[in-house]
């Protein structure tokens, strides 16, 4: 979808639909009053009989409006909040995905909200569905977007950062034989040469050699090889802090010898969300030249059953020299990242964020929607708490007391790879990974929930949303 800007109103401009947006309980404003005094009162006729609904995120096609160039009005309604990036995210996602069920060449954004760069983010989102490979697609991305002359100076972001999104959605809602660890790192290879980003990459014997013996204990019983890919931006002087992005990249997950149960195992593909995010955001990051030095680390391994696969009651010898005691396959996201975080600090991290789909048990405890934060240095969370929060995308921090510690003691081993039980699940993964980051500041996100939906929802298709590329952009601004 490219993205233009237009000088002409939404009466006069020459386009296939154009969306404009109304408030409860609120008269109309901006586009939606033009459109109103160009029909004759039309819209506000229609407001008053319930037919055009002004809750939020509800969509009216209007066909044909007498005054009116476009032979379609898409109409959104915004409910009665205040308006945020959230908001103007979600509301372009649902005006684009309610507009791309057919074909259109044209489409102009007269939504008139105080966040332009977030809706040119909704409206790629929102007209790209999962639907990566049927012969007859259920969404259809426009060719051409316009939005008012107003916008001109987000329009660069809201490109960059939506397309860095769908970047990200594509790698998830892949399948697993077309996204392994080769190819995830092929397409970050690729990706690197078109961005300008240095590229590195540890095979196999690279990562023996380093010694990585947590990440490649889980990448054992795949025939497919592990890597590790590492990517740098340098937008500031040498002498500055690095900001390190770490993805677990696990293509897919069988659970190894604790298999899961099919249900659980059928969107197995999305447990690389983490890694991809991290590429999404460094492609982001390079394209708009941010001034900061940041490395982004994605440690790819499938974790899959066979005769060579690692075994409950191991004993591995993670980089950073900690020995861990196998109690669960299945919980081997963080095994692969304890490796991947000893990478970026010996690489020079000031400071760390993580995103992992790490836990069910994050899942439990806040629902789908919402992912769980952890840290281990408040100040640098409450930074990436307001990114996320100017973002629109939900986070919860979750405590990280010491007694939780306790809880992933070894009788053999220094720690082991799962709590005592079913309790705090997601909080034992991220006191795991806290043995990882030697004090360096640092914010695990587990994106279990957001990651990945099974069903759609106004805004945007089912399958891989995308999260957390916007906010990680919007951290490193």
């Amino acid at each position: 979808m490219n993205i233009n800007t237009t000088s002409d109103s939404a009466t006069t401009v020459d386009a296939d639909a154009i969306v404009i947006g109304i408030r409860e309980n609120q008269p109309l404003d901006g586009s939606a009053a033009e459109v109103n005094r160009a029909s004759g009162g039309f819209l506000q006729r229609m407001i008053e009989l319930g037919e055009v609904p002004a809750s939020e995120l509800t969509c009216t096609r209007l066909l044909g409006v007498t005054g009116v160039r476009a032979p379609v009005i898409m109409v959104v309604g915004l409910g009665s909040a205040a308006t945020n990036d959230g908001l103007a995210y979600r509301a372009a996602g649902a005006a684009a995905k309610a507009l791309a069920v057919k074909q259109r060449r044209r489409v102009a954004n007269f939504l008139d909200l105080p966040a332009p760069a977030a809706a040119i983010c909704g409206f790629q989102t929102g007209a790209l569905g999962q639907d990566l490979y049927r012969q007859q697609r259920k969404l259809f991305p426009f060719e051409e977007l316009l939005v008012p002359q107003s916008a001109s100076e987000h329009v660069r972001w809201g490109d960059i950062v939506g397309k860095a999104m769908n970047l990200t959605r594509r790698l998830i809602n892949a399948p697993a034989a077309e996204i392994y660890p080769e190819s995830f790192a092929d397409e970050a290879r690729r990706l690197a040469g078109e961005r300008g980003l240095e590229f590195e990459e540890w095979d196999e014997h690279r990562l023996q050699q380093e010694r990585c013996g947590a990440l490649l204990a889980v990448a054992q019983g795949s025939v497919r090889p592990p890597r590790l890919v590492i990517l740098r931006h340098r937008g500031a002087d040498s002498r500055q802090p690095w900001l390190a992005l770490v993805g677990k990249g696990v293509t897919f997950d069988s659970g190894g010898l604790s298999l899961k149960p099919s249900d659980s195992m059928f969107d197995m593909k999305c447990d690389m969300s983490g890694a991809a995010t991290v590429l999404g955001a460094m492609s982001a990051i390079a394209q708009l030249k941010l001034p900061i030095n940041v490395m982004g680390l994605c440690g790819l391994v499938e974790n899959m059953v066979s005769g060579n696969s690692y075994k409950l009651g191991d004993v591995l010898v993670a980089r950073n020299g900690k020995t861990i005691e196998v109690h669960n396959t299945d919980a081997e996201g963080r095994l692969v990242l304890a490796d991947v975080l000893n990478v970026a600090v010996e690489r020079g991290a000031a400071r760390i964020v993580d995103l992992a789909t790490l836990t069910g048990a994050c899942m439990v405890a806040l629902g789908r929607h919402v992912a769980g934060g952890f840290t281990n240095q408040e100040a640098w969370y409450q930074q990436v708490a307001h990114a996320a929060d100017t973002m629109g995308e939900p986070l919860w921090q979750l405590p990280m007391f010491a007694e939780y510690a306790e809880h992933i003691k070894s009788p053999v081993a220094d720690i082991k790879n799962m709590g005592d039980g079913r309790w705090g699940g997601a909080i034992t993964a991220a006191k795991f990974l806290e043995e990882f980051v030697e004090g360096v500041p640092w914010v695990h996100i587990d994106i279990a929930g957001p990651a990945f939906a099974d069903k759609p929802s106004p805004w945007i298709d089912a399958g891989a949303s995308g999260c957390f590329v916007r906010t990680l952009v919007r951290l490193c601004q």
